[in-house]
């Protein structure tokens, strides 16, 4: 693993890039169509792409986290560092906030915005609970049994998750912190963002409660191959 400035470094820039796919295939849907469901597919297809191609290039540098929630189930496992968590969500704040003002620029835009789209209520914080929970379950799953298919493994979720849960699955308190800063087709009210927030903290929680029983029994791959090279010894 690097530096923790280039760890910070990776983390804000993945963000950022995160974000600017967001708010900017947002914004090119928006304009090229008035039907909803097929402007958020246009949203969706390239947010769970970029995922893919982050994760894959950024995961050797920083473990490609891009997201409050997930960094906070890392710390909760104890396998990130209380301070080095907390400047992870730093720098993904700041890289999420860049990423909304780089999509405003590239589409001519006002570069600094706040968002008017109400997303508030029981279902939606019931959404994000789940939708967090469901993105920090798959990656601890996909940790213990395949690894390497991490960047396909978020990129899938998140695809499904934009279109099964009420709220579009933000499932990261970071994007929903720069997506308040853009009164486009992907914002979120600013006043809304609190009920966002704790409902994808709690989701994470509870994901790293049940991965931790659920999967504690469970070898993972490296282990499993020990144990087939230990028993053909015998």
């Amino acid at each position: 693993m690097s530096d923790l400035s280039r760890r910070l470094a990776a983390e804000a820039l993945g963000t950022g890039l995160l974000v600017a796919t967001v708010v900017g295939s947002g914004i090119m849907a928006d304009k090229l169509t008035d039907d909803v469901a097929l402007a958020l597919l246009g949203n969706t297809i390239p947010t769970g792409a970029i995922l893919v191609v982050l994760i894959t290039i950024l995961g050797p540098v920083s473990g490609a986290h891009f997201n409050p929630a997930v960094s906070f189930a890392f710390a909760l496992k104890r396998e990130i560092a209380a301070g080095a968590a907390m400047a992870y969500v730093a720098a993904q704040i700041v890289g999420g906030i860049v990423g909304s003002f780089a999509a405003h620029a590239m589409f001519e835009l006002p570069i600094l915005q706040f968002a008017a789209t109400v997303r508030t209520g029981p279902g939606q914080w019931f959404a994000e609970l789940v939708a967090a929970f469901g993105l920090v379950f798959t990656i601890l799953a996909g940790l213990r049994h395949r690894p390497d298919a991490i960047p396909w493994l978020v990129g899938l979720y998140i695809t499904a998750a934009y279109w099964f849960t009420a709220s579009t699955s933000f499932a990261n308190p970071a994007v929903a912190i720069a997506r308040a800063f853009s009164d486009t087709f992907s914002g979120i009210r600013p006043a809304d963002l609190p009920g966002f927030i704790i409902a994808e903290m709690a989701g994470a929680a509870l994901a790293v409660a049940l991965a931790g029983w659920l999967l504690a029994a469970v070898k993972s791959p490296k282990n499993a191959a020990n144990d087939q090279r230990y028993e053909a010894a015998e």
